[in-house]
């Protein structure tokens, strides 16, 4: 078939038409082979020049009009070793064709080279009969049962399988690949052939069950689809045929109720002989019946594959030549991801092929781990819960433990003790200042032991709550640490609360006492101190009290999700370490100025009362007119000399920043800083990230952060942070799960709601003791820091898309004009993602298009409303519920009505597809609610009235009316230049 030269290096052979040609009797006709010495280069340079080659071939596109189907070259290393390199279009073969073409050029070769004449086998049939067969036979009843026990197996919604990736999906797929391969061993082989023949299955169901698994275990989701390709080679007479005769199933697996391997591994079984019956239906005509939602970053129906098959031979003698196959040096990967095993003599092999624009190498490398981790579990348990068949490799477990590696030493001691003892320490410092008062921390000690004797007079004793509903004073902290002194615990009231819920947390605690002031209204409590009006006098010395560390400091009433404010019981243990934890990371010295910035009522104050007074620092209050992001704060700050401040960040990016050159550390929490946030306050000052709920006693992670550092968290002194998926596994790098917390500071749980205690505080499964479940969604990094990935109760599920809006808010912060941004979902008829920004911008298209330069369709908001501000809770967290309707938004951008009939004609259809009244041709077609579903409805309808080819890429890349109808314009004068020209003209303008 094809003669081969030694001379002439660029010398063009062309082959042979042997009647028995490979190429000839599959219906096509033979490619020149391109002959190219390599011999005067170096061995690298050798492989740099064949890796060339084969991605020239592989990306040039095929002709299918004018270019043969098969272009072959064959690269000369040196007089004995030669590389032929075959690039085939996939319309004229498979993997199977391959085996079949190089048997028979091997067969050719040998003739060749001996002298004798080929004898390759006559074929019965050619690929045209079997091309005919198929569209003879798929019609009426047989074709209409195929796609009728298709769509029962394929009903309902269709999930998307999200795996965790490394890097941002673009909008459209790349088809960039990478492999990753790896071998079992012999042992573990056998023993899997085993499994399968005493569970009455193949190895493919096994390893099928396998993979579910490993999917299962990275997602988290239940239903799953995979895609195996199948020969399709039913019938001896096209066994030896070159042509495609492949076709791929959709394997649909239910993993709801954490089934035991064995059990999962039957309906594998059902699933898989069931579609092997229903084979012959060709892939695209199911995609064509189903006609699901595209969307152009995702394969349709499933984003992952599996392949078990013979390994190739390696190595084939002939008469002086040896062949062997090279690996592909630059894959093109046409799915997320995709796993293909191979039986070998010694055992099998196996590789990963994966979109290297989605994964890092490492990530797929540990895949590969874990994979093999889960077979040898099977292999020893395969009566085990699918959650609890052990994934992590012993070193990835040994490498979780040594992060929350976090032991320190601390205080023993109660808050108020530790205050005691720096009183002792510097009693004519400053403790405390507001407006023109100044207490010293003598005085501030004084003041306490003499209302503490008071409250002891009164019968607190430990366990005793009482109230505290005071503005921002002195006296509020004189209060404060006059409960604990006493021994009893503290449960602070805003006084800027409704009454109502005021009455509520008074009644709901049974608190015995309230200290307040004379202004305060009534209250429902057995005993009320108006501080105001009470005397300072008596015993100023140091109360004694039977408090320990396990007795409770105080009670604070957080936002429940049933709009029921819950109480959460916080021991002097977890006071007494944040305490020492706070004055370490934050480095607060006797000669700094703590601001104190929250209300007492929200947790975060709580920190900054002790780092100061533990430490001999200076507290600093202020009325809350002087703490309102702005000016009336920049002048607090320079005025008192702030050193240390703590706020959320949405207040943080309200304030202007300018020259502060007392201040040493910003401690941000509550939400998550951008990068522009941390680059603009962490000059020349140390800035903190720090991460907690009230449930862990604050603060469960402090990480300073330098300009360029994401956010991320790790745990604080003497706590463990674990990330568990919902059957309280570890979950590996990468892999989101649910964050717990566990360690020293968990609160007792909630007042008087067991349930609720119950289930959000759970045993520990790793140590003694407990952990909180957080409600957030986190996954490790590599470094061993934690990302946090937003909440598992605000995550939608929009048209099948699992989407976690945080990450949306995530990115949008990262955007230089974006100052705060709020993401939820609104439903008009359908679901859909609204943004809010705040941004000295006018417009929101700049935000839609920096999203959709990151995001796939699916994930881009279809409006981003700006906002002078977002609305704050009185804790200063975004008031989600307050976010305004989109409907009440008044449009402030003119409408620019049509201007030509295509104009008008195209909008038209805009607004009956959307579903709107008023329009302009500027808009965007995705940003007033358009998805990738009522795209292709658009492009149906345009396609008609345009009489002209628009695919659902026009509308991605020219989404408003005016684009749009520009695009189509063009289109259609060049339809008109190409049916006007001579057909020598109309091949240049092709050319």
């Amino acid at each position: 078939n094809f003669a081969i030269a030694n001379g002439n290096p660029t010398q063009i052979i062309h082959p042979t038409h042997h009647p028995q040609s490979p190429l000839l009797h599959g219906g096509f006709r033979g490619t020149p082979l391109t002959v190219k010495s390599l011999e005067s280069l170096t061995p690298k340079e050798q492989q740099a020049a064949i890796e060339q080659f084969t991605t020239a071939a592989a990306q040039t596109p095929f002709n299918l009009e004018q270019d043969s189907l098969l272009r072959i070259v064959l690269l000369r290393q040196s007089d004995r070793d030669h590389v032929l390199l075959l690039t085939m279009h996939h319309i004229i073969a498979d993997g199977w064709s391959m085996d079949v073409l190089l048997r028979e050029l091997v067969a050719l070769y040998e003739a060749a080279a001996t002298g004798k004449p080929a004898a390759l086998p006559e074929l019965p049939i050619q690929y045209a009969d079997f091309a005919i067969w198929q569209r003879d036979r798929l019609q009426g009843d047989v074709l209409e049962t195929l796609l009728n026990d298709w769509k029962q197996q394929l009903a309902g919604e269709l999930p998307i399988l999200q795996l965790p990736i490394d890097y941002p999906r673009s909008r459209v797929q790349s088809f960039r690949g990478a492999i990753e391969s790896f071998t079992l061993s012999a042992e573990l082989s056998d023993r899997l052939k085993t499994l399968a023949q005493t569970e009455g299955v193949t190895l493919f169901m096994l390893l099928l069950t396998a993979y579910n698994v490993l999917l299962h275990r990275y997602t988290g989701q239940t239903d799953i689809l995979v895609g195996a390709p199948i020969a399709g080679r039913n019938r001896p007479e096209i066994e030896g045929l070159i042509g495609f005769f492949v076709n791929t199933l959709v394997l649909r697996t239910d993993l709801e109720g954490n089934p035991t391997f064995q059990t999962l591994l039957q309906q594998v079984r059902q699933v898989t002989w069931a579609a092997f019956d229903r084979q012959d239906l060709p892939f695209e005509k199911l995609v064509e019946a189903l006609a699901p939602d595209r969307d152009l970053s995702y394969s349709p129906l499933f984003q992952v594959k599996f392949r078990l098959e013979n390994a190739p031979t390696t190595s084939i003698e002939v008469p002086g030549l040896t062949l062997s196959l090279l690996s592909q040096t630059n894959p093109a990967a046409k799915l997320d991801l995709s796993l293909d095993l191979y039986e070998t003599a010694s055992g099998l092999v196996g590789s990963f092929e994966y979109n290297r624009d989605l994964f890092a190498p490492e990530t797929i490398a540990r895949m590969v781990g874990h994979f093999q981790r889960l077979l040898a579990a099977i292999t020893a348990s395969p009566t085990e819960r699918i959650a609890d068949l052990p994934m992590l490799t012993e070193a990835e477990q040994r490498q979780l433990r040594d992060w929350n590696q976090t032991q320190i030493e601390y205080d023993d001691r109660c808050f108020h003790q530790i205050f005691e003892a720096q009183v002792e320490r510097s009693p004519d410092a400053i403790a405390l200042i507001f407006n023109d008062q100044q207490l010293t921390y003598r005085e501030l000690n004084r003041r306490s032991n003499q209302l503490a004797h008071h409250l002891q007079r009164l019968g607190v004793r430990p366990e005793t709550l009482v109230a505290l509903c005071i503005d921002r004073s002195p006296e509020m902290i004189i209060a404060l640490l006059a409960i604990l002194k006493a021994g009893g615990a503290y449960l602070p009231l805003d006084p800027t609360y409704p009454i109502d819920r005021l009455s509520f947390m008074l009644e709901n605690s049974q608190a015995a006492i309230l200290i307040t002031n004379s202004a305060a209204p009534s209250l429902p409590v057995p005993k009320r101190i108006n501080l105001d009006a009470w005397e300072f006098a008596g015993d100023d010395h140091n109360p004694t009290s039977r408090v320990t560390t396990d007795n409770l400091a105080y009670l604070v009433y957080t936002s429940g999700s049933t709009g029921v404010p819950k109480g959460v019981l916080v021991s002097h243990a977890g006071l007494a370490n944040l305490t020492k934890d706070k004055i370490r990371v934050c480095q607060v010295q006797p000669d700094s100025c703590v601001l104190q910035f929250f209300s007492l009522s929200f947790d975060a104050s709580i920190p900054e009362i002790v780092m100061a007074l533990g430490s001999g620092a200076k507290l600093c209050l202020a009325s809350i007119e002087s703490l309102l992001p702005g000016t009336a704060l920049l002048q607090l700050l320079r005025e008192q000399a702030v050193t240390h401040i703590t706020i959320t960040p949405s207040a943080l990016s309200a304030l202007p920043l300018t020259e502060l050159p007392a201040l040493q550390m910003v401690l941000v929490g509550g939400e998550a800083p951008s990068a522009d946030l941390i680059a603009r306050w962490s000059q020349n000052r140390r800035f903190i990230n720090a991460y907690g709920p009230t449930e862990t006693t604050v603060n469960a992670s402090m990480v300073p952060c330098d300009s360029g550092d994401p956010p991320t968290l790790r745990p604080s002194a003497n706590k463990q942070l674990h990330i568990l998926d919902r059957h309280l596994q570890p979950v590996p790098i990468g892999v989101a799960g649910e964050l717990h917390i566990g360690g020293v500071g968990l609160a007792r749980g909630y007042l008087d709601r067991p349930d609720l205690t119950g289930d959000r505080f759970i045993p520990n499964p790793f140590a003694p003791g407990r952990l909180y479940r957080t409600g957030d969604l986190a996954c490790y990094r590599p470094d061993g820091r934690i990302k946090l990935l937003g909440r598992i109760d605000q995550q939608v599920k929009i048209r099948g898309f699992r989407i976690e809006p945080g990450e949306i808010e995530a990115l949008l912060t990262q955007h230089p004009d974006v100052q705060s941004s709020a993401v939820i979902v609104h439903e008009r008829g359908e679901k859909r993602l609204v943004a809010y920004v705040v941004s000295a911008r006018q417009t929101s298209i700049d935000f839609r298009r920096f999203l959709r330069e990151k995001l796939p369709e699916y994930m881009v908001p279809s409006a981003v409303i700006l906002l002078d501000s977002l609305p704050l809770t009185p804790n200063g967290k975004i008031d989600y519920r307050s976010l305004p309707h989109p409907d009440q938004i008044t449009r402030t951008e003119a409408i620019v009505a049509p201007r030509t009939e295509l104009e008008k004609a195209i909008a038209a259809i805009f607004t009956d597809v959307l579903e709107v009244k008023k329009i302009s041709i500027t808009d965007d077609f995705f940003e007033l609610g358009g998805h990738s579903l009522l795209a292709t409805r658009l492009i149906a309808q345009l396609q008609q009235t345009c009489q002209l080819e628009i695919s659902v890429a026009d509308l991605f890349e020219a989404p408003t009316i005016a684009e749009l109808a520009d695009r189509i314009t063009l289109r259609q004068t060049q339809e008109t230049l190409l049916q006007t020209d001579s057909s020598d003209e109309r091949e240049e303008i092709e050319i």
